[in-house]
């Protein structure tokens, strides 16, 4: 499992100062820790982090030399700069279910036959204990045609007895749309003139 290590953040130094020193924020909290660990990250630990996991992922959080297994719970950008700004964390208790989600990996998408997708869907909320935590659930949309619609319980994570759904089972996750005809551009731009020639004759 990734380790990612952090320091305890003193609350008297802002975040903003943080930022520009070159550390992410965060906190950590769960039901064995009283309130919750305000932390600090290097800045380029966690991209590096982010590369490989991502929200609802599992990773061990060493905070000076105390290691929690932890779920990476939100992930906050910077609206303008698109860095990352606060990553937050859910200690984890073995027998205890958490609320996570699943982001949904759509597979051969240009096997699609005679349509395009519709994607409503891009994750899946549900519970689970942290043994059975999973990051992403895939569907195939090979062979897929136009009126096909898949919903979450036609998901891989709705038939997986570990884990229950908090996403609506009934919920689309894509459909397959027709094609839709673009007008000729040739058909556009002589309208207006065939139009004015019309007008000029009934004059």
């Amino acid at each position: 499992m990734t380790t990612l290590k952090a320091e305890k953040r003193s609350m008297d130094v802002k975040a903003k100062r943080l930022r520009r020193e070159g550390f992410v924020t965060g906190n950590v909290f769960g039901h064995a820790i009283e309130g919750s660990i305000p932390v600090k990250m290097n800045v380029a630990d966690a991209e590096r982090l982010l590369k490989t996991e991502h929200k609802g992922g599992q990773i061990n959080l060493d905070i000076e030399g105390q290691v929690y297994d932890v779920l990476i719970k939100e992930i906050d950008y910077n609206a303008m700069t698109r860095k990352i700004d606060e990553i937050d964390f859910q200690a984890l208790v073995s027998d205890e279910k958490v609320t996570s989600t699943a982001e949904i990996v759509i597979l051969n998408r240009e096997a699609v036959v005679g349509g395009v997708l519709q994607e409503d869907l891009s994750e899946v909320a549900y519970r689970a204990f942290p043994s059975a935590l999973v990051e992403k659930t895939t569907l195939d949309a090979a062979g897929l045609k136009v009126g096909d619609i898949v919903h979450v319980k036609d998901l891989d994570i709705a038939k997986n007895k570990d884990i229950d759904l908090k996403t609506d089972p009934e919920a689309v996750v894509l459909s397959v749309i027709p094609v839709h005809n673009v007008v000729p551009e040739t058909e556009v731009t002589t309208a207006p003139a065939a139009a004015a020639a019309e007008e000029k004759e009934t004059k």
